[in-house]
């Protein structure tokens, strides 16, 4: 499993539903760069800070880390230097080299908690890794290592007979259960950095982790929740107190973060396909509650409807036509635009388009 994770990644599906997936896309990096384009164009403010136009306009460490992998991507070095500087200049901590989780506008203190979100840490460093290598960027390269070296040094605990990722540096850990979020399982991001950082607590993380999505599961569907509760002494999960119980915004992340790494067999992937695909559903659902199965009265965003359509793709490639990368015109709300950005990369990736 673990040598899975960490080798190249593998075709996922055989040459003719590929060739089916590429016909949509005659030339996938100028797609790429579009879609790129229409996101900094509508979200990133010109001295390089990512607005989630959903969230009375804060910003935050992951919407950084993602926009910057895009643009070393897209090749946009212009942007990458000001995602770069600005998350620099306002969230990096003095004391170590994580970032601050959220920048708050209207606040007095727009860095009012200090805390680390860790999903924005694991990006922040691959997309530093790769501007590295790909610009020639020494500086860029040393400090994504750093970053991922102190990943592993202060947000990677010991929990029963579980390495768990925590979700940031306060606040989740207690005296008989921690709190995790399933979605920081970023494994792309944790792959990257494990090649960039050899050791071996890379391997046991996430061999730990993938046994913890497997069991994670509930409801009728079988899916993971946004936020989970471990106990340190039985090792029970249950989803965590605190927050609705459901598979929603944060969650939808888990079987992307599978799929673009090849672990397309996954139980939480599997089981996300089959939640989308239920034909019971009026529309597509944004959330599922995981204790009376009850879902979202309203549709999901686009960017969940493109991680869905990923996932389908995957799973049933022959009966797909077109390339799963929306390439609609600009949208409103910056977590959805986001979503539909990563379903773009993990289908390069995986070879779809």
């Amino acid at each position: 499993m673990t040598s899975r994770f960490l080798a190249p990644r593998r075709a996922v599906l055989k040459a003719g539903p590929l060739l089916l997936a590429r016909q949509a896309v005659a030339n996938p990096e100028d797609a790429l760069r579009s879609q790129w384009s229409r996101f900094r164009d509508q979200f990133m403010a010109p001295e390089g800070r990512v607005v989630d136009t959903g969230n009375g306009g804060v910003s935050h460490s992951e919407g950084q880390g993602w926009a910057m992998l895009c643009a070393v991507r897209a090749d946009d070095p212009i942007s990458f230097h000001r995602l770069h500087g600005w998350t620099m200049r306002v969230l990096k901590r003095p004391q170590d080299e994580l970032f601050s989780w959220r920048y708050a506008p209207a606040l007095a203190t727009p860095v009012s908690d200090a805390n680390n979100a860790t999903d924005g840490d694991l990006f922040i460093a691959w997309a530093l890794l790769e501007a590295g290598a790909r610009w020639g960027d020494a500086g860029h390269a040393a400090q994504g290592a750093a970053l991922a070296r102190d990943i592993l040094r202060r947000l990677v605990r010991m929990v029963g007979a579980h390495l768990v990722l925590m979700p940031g540096l306060r606040g989740f850990e207690h005296q008989a259960h921690v709190v995790l979020n399933p979605s920081y399982y970023a494994f792309p991001a944790i792959r990257a950095l494990a090649a960039a950082v050899p050791d071996p607590a890379w391997l046991r993380l996430a061999a730990d982790g993938l046994g913890l999505l497997r069991r994670a599961r509930f409801g009728r569907w079988g899916l993971p929740p946004d936020w989970l509760k471990l106990e340190r002494e039985n090792g029970r999960l249950r989803p965590a107190s605190g927050w609705p119980p459901r598979f929603s915004y944060d969650a939808v992340r888990v079987p992307l973060y599978f799929a673009w790494v090849g672990l397309t067999e996954e139980p939480a992937l599997t089981a996300a396909a089959r939640f989308w695909s239920d034909r019971t559903h009026r529309h597509l659902p944004a959330w599922a509650d995981l204790t009376n199965d009850v879902v979202s009265p309203y549709a999901a965003s686009p960017g969940i409807a493109a991680v869905a359509q990923l996932i389908r793709v995957l799973r049933s490639p022959a009966t797909i036509q077109a390339c799963p990368v929306q390439e609609g015109g600009a949208v409103s709300d910056y977590y959805s635009a986001s979503l539909s950005l990563l379903v773009a990369l993990t289908a390069r990736d995986s070879g779809l388009c």
